[in-house]
């Protein structure tokens, strides 16, 4: 598949990526409802339209965010999504990334292929060098997710981010894209 399908920034043989939209508002919150117990107690995306709107516009205003929605291509229905956040230029080019598979989604390999289309996406057209995800140590799915991908543990930081009332410990994983091109 050419990596610009119609409606996409890059795409796969089963999904493509694009950038949030406040229209995404009614699907995204249902699928959020629909996939609370698959997402906490690690994540907590916007339930409601309200927050969804605020959360959209995060992503689409600020130049240190970009939001990607993972898509399936049979039908288009959101699978997922994964942001680049704390976006860095300069010498640093790096970003930190969050993601979260839907429920209907999970397991069927959808966030993998996405998550390698938002890598590629990121160190080619968005010129970053480096792309960080951090994850709580018992996130087994997430972590796996980051493994398949390529990622390389880098190191553990004790209270790191605050979630859920606490500040909790997360493992570093980190790719760059020197190592994109040797794979």
């Amino acid at each position: 598949m050419p990596d610009n399908a119609p409606g996409y920034l890059a795409a796969g043989p089963r999904v493509g990526i694009r950038h949030f939209t406040y229209a995404d508002g009614t699907e995204f919150t249902a699928r959020t409802r629909e996939s609370k117990d698959l997402h906490q107690p690690w994540l907590f995306p916007p339930g409601s339209a309200d927050a969804y709107a605020a959360y959209a516009g995060r992503l689409i205003q600020d130049p240190t965010k970009a939001g990607f929605l993972v898509c399936e291509r049979d039908g288009g229905g959101i699978a997922g999504f994964i942001n680049i956040n704390n976006i860095v230029e300069g010498g640093f080019l790096s970003g930190a990334l969050g993601y979260g598979a839907f429920a209907h989604a999970a397991g069927r390999g959808l966030m993998g292929e996405g998550l390698g289309l938002v890598v590629r996406y990121a160190f080619g057209k968005m010129g970053l060098h480096r792309l960080e995800i951090n994850v709580q140590p018992g996130n087994a799915a997430s972590i796996a997710l980051a493994q398949r991908c390529g990622f390389r543990l880098e190191g553990f930081s004790p209270d790191f981010i605050y979630m859920d009332g606490a500040w909790r410990d997360h493992e570093r994983w980190a790719i760059t894209a020197e190592m994109t091109r040797s794979r």
